[in-house]
């Protein structure tokens, strides 16, 4: 088969391509490293693997990448730690003293690095639960800001009709108290004569 087919890409070829690429992230490896191993086993260019990649695939794994360069951090301060344990055992046994035998302590065994590994892996998604219960906590004040203001401004509608009606119902009360007094006066208009004057209050006539 040439190794410059042009046909369309299949699922199968997709995954094959984005598990070989995930694959090189997490052992350090290079992009084009990837693409050049999937075109052999395709009998495709490393450019056309590279340019499925970045226009298609790449798209649909974002979480698989962002978890294989996790995993590559946790792989890279695995293999320091393991270096330095190395080194440890290399000091030659005459410059060893009772002093300097203590000089690894449990903390740099390999069940204290791998029980430090989990603890700092703990910690990271403990990290990520508290920004997204942050997350969620903004969103809710949000929400609550937006129906505050709304309370706020039916609060005003309901102050602005409270003091209308206020002021009607005093009007009325005016209205009723001098309906009373004009009943009153005209059962007695012929003892005493009242006039209203132009401010609408009403003056007794002296005869």
């Amino acid at each position: 088969m040439s190794s410059n087919r042009q046909d369309a890409w299949s699922q199968d070829e997709d995954v094959l391509l984005a598990e070989v690429v995930l694959r090189h992230i997490r052992e350090g490896g290079t992009q084009l490293q990837a693409f050049e191993e999937v075109g052999k086993k395709l009998s495709r260019t490393s450019a056309a693997c590279g340019f499925r990649w970045n226009s298609f695939v790449r798209k649909q794994y974002k979480s698989g990448i962002e978890l294989a360069k996790k995993q590559r951090k946790h792989s890279k301060k695995h293999s320091q730690v393991i270096k330095t344990l190395e080194n440890q055992k290399e000091v030659p046994k005459e410059d060893s003293t009772p002093a300097l035998s203590t000089a690894a302590p449990e903390a740099f065994s390999m069940g204290g690095m791998i029980q430090y590994l989990q603890k700092a892996e703990e910690a990271i998604q403990n990290e990520e639960k508290v920004r997204n219960e942050n997350s969620q906590l903004l969103e809710q004040i949000s929400k609550l800001e937006e129906k505050l203001k709304g309370a706020e401004s039916e609060l005003k509608d309901y102050e602005e009709k409270f003091t209308l009606l206020e002021e009607d119902h005093k009007s009325l009360l005016a209205i009723f108290e001098k309906a009373r007094k004009m009943a009153l006066l005209q059962g007695n208009e012929d003892k005493v004569k009242f006039q209203m004057d132009k401010n609408g209050n009403l003056q007794r006539l002296n005869k």
